[in-house]
């Protein structure tokens, strides 16, 4: 490779990893738009009729009409009196992964059919009918863990509820939400929820990444491996002196001496060609070239210069830009909201502080941290 053919290569490269981190985040985004306008459209148009409870062993009042029915639920009833929370008109957006289970302290009563009408819920079981009435309701409380529903009403001293399949729970709980503002008259708070959600959602949609040039191909893209083969080639070097000097006797020869000059000679030539490849690249960009960290005082960390590390600081919610050229970024790097993360396969991910962050990359294992305030850069594009 002669010439400045690796620079093209280099700007080829980049350009292609750019792309794709930026069609996984925008798939993500895209997803997360058009599930946000089916529950607005859903909120809006939320509704039944007297028609859908044709064949259900229910008897409307007038007025009355079936918005959703579900044939598999099951009658809980709380064992020990327990107050829950009032009825609250925010509904769950991103509600969190449920478990098949029933919580400690609940026991099944019945089994049967779940209706929601504009007026009620209700149990079709085998044993009789279980109905709460909106009008009535004093508590309510959706388990975060598992598919279970909590009610508590005027006329039943007892809490009661459903525990449903876990794939249903999400769509049961949001329109039970809609169906009681609906039936306090307060639908428009829901969907002011909604609007809100959407108006943030679309603040988040990413932005194609510029396309970089030939030009600004840093010096370490001429090496394979890049910065992060002459940081290593570097810390070998730095070893190797210490390591002569620890195995040579008390009294070193002329023969150990020789050799460890030699290895300081070529220390300082490698740290020497690293700091100028840093600062020429650096130039070329236009900014003052960044003072790489030496590895002992990151903790352990990769070496950067970002100065992330793993000793005291703040976590790292807004990386620089160039976060990904020093880690390997997982893809939809910059669709995190959260701060940034190693995880289990050495990859780096910005959604810690969620339990699904490095979900497929062996979990988190620690969390970046920079010695000051982290102001850092937008992504890029942003």
């Amino acid at each position: 490779m002669t010439g400045s053919t690796w620079r093209y290569r280099w700007a080829y490269r980049q350009n292609e990893r750019r792309q794709r981190v930026f069609r996984a985040a925008d798939e993500a985004w895209r997803w997360r738009d058009e599930e946000l306008r089916r529950l607005r459209t859903l909120a809006e148009d939320f509704g039944g009729s007297a028609d859908a409870g044709a064949g259900l062993p229910i008897e409307l009042d007038p007025g009355e009409t079936v918005c959703w029915v579900l044939p598999a639920a099951q009658l809980v009833e709380v064992r020990r009196a327990t107050v829950l929370p009032a009825p609250e008109l925010t509904v769950a957006l991103r509600p969190g992964p449920l478990r098949n289970r029933r919580p400690d302290g609940i026991r099944i009563a019945d089994t049967g059919i779940a209706v929601i009408t504009n007026r009620r819920l209700v149990l079709l079981g085998g044993r009789g009918r279980r109905d709460w009435a909106y009008g009535k309701m004093t508590g309510l409380a959706h388990d975060s863990r598992a598919p279970v529903t909590l009610i508590q009403v005027l006329d039943r001293r007892r809490a009661s509820g459903l525990l449903l399949p876990a794939e249903a729970a999400a769509d049961f709980r949001f329109k039970l939400s809609v169906a009681f503002a609906d039936a306090i008259e307060q639908r428009e708070a829901v969907l002011a929820q909604l609007d809100e959600a959407l108006a943030e959602h679309a603040q988040r949609k990413p932005l194609r990444p510029a396309v970089l040039t030939p030009a600004q191909a840093r010096l370490t893209g001429f090496v394979r491996g890049g910065a992060r083969a002459v940081a290593v080639a570097a810390g070998i070097a730095l070893l190797v002196p210490t390591a002569l000097i620890l195995a040579a006797p008390s009294a070193p020869s002329d023969s150990i001496r020789t050799e460890v000059a030699a290895a300081t000679a070529a220390t300082s030539a490698i740290s020497a060609t690293s700091a100028a490849a840093t600062r020429a690249a650096a130039a070329m960009a236009g900014s003052p070239a960044p003072t790489p960290i030496g590895a002992p005082h990151l903790c352990g960390a990769p070496t950067n210069p970002l100065g992330y590390g793993f000793c005291a600081g703040d976590p790292v919610r807004k990386p620089a830009a160039e976060v990904c050229d020093w880690f390997d970024c997982v893809p939809g790097f910059w669709a995190g909201r959260g701060y940034l993360v190693q995880c289990g396969n050495s990859s780096v991910s910005l959604a810690g502080g969620s339990p699904r962050a490095c979900g497929q990359h062996g979990g988190v294992q620690r969390a970046f941290r920079a010695p000051g305030p982290t102001a850092g850069v937008s992504p890029p594009g942003t």
